[in-house]
C-alpha cells in the first residue's frame, strides 16, 4: 500500500470515527467542521511526509487525501441525518484546500 492510499485510509477512518461520535455527542458534532478539516489537514501532510515532491504534485495529493476522506465521511453524516446533502460538495471542497495545504507542508522539497 503507498503512502497516500495508506494516509487516505486513515483520514477516512478518523473522519467516519468523528462523525459516528458526533451522532451520539453533540459535542463533538459541533467541532464537525474544524476537525473535520483538520483530519483533512493530517491527511494530506501524512500523504507527503518526508516524500520529495513538485508542489504540484505535493498539492494534489494532498488534496486527494483530504478531500476523498472527508467525502467519505460527510457521506456517512448524510446518511445518519445529521448534516444536510448540500454539505457534501461545500465540506468536501474545504477540506481538499486543507488537504493540499497540509500535503504542501509535508513534502520534502526536490
Amino acid at each position: 500500500m503507498n503512502q497516500l492510499t495508506r494516509a487516505t485510509l486513515l483520514g477516512t477512518i478518523a473522519q467516519i470515527a468523528m462523525v459516528v461520535a458526533g451522532h451520539f455527542v453533540p459535542a463533538v458534532a459541533n467541532l464537525f467542521a474544524i476537525g473535520g478539516m483538520g483530519i483533512s489537514a493530517l491527511a494530506g501532510w501524512a500523504a507527503l511526509k518526508g516524500q520529495p515532491a513538485s508542489i504540484s504534485a505535493a498539492a494534489g495529493r494532498g488534496a486527494l487525501a483530504g478531500g476523498i476522506s472527508s467525502a467519505i465521511g460527510i457521506a456517512v453524516s448524510v446518511a445518519l441525518g445529521d448534516v444536510p446533502t448540500s454539505l457534501l460538495a461545500l465540506g468536501t471542497g474545504s477540506s481538499a484546500v486543507t488537504g493540499l495545504i497540509g500535503g504542501l507542508i509535508g513534502r520534502r522539497r526536490v
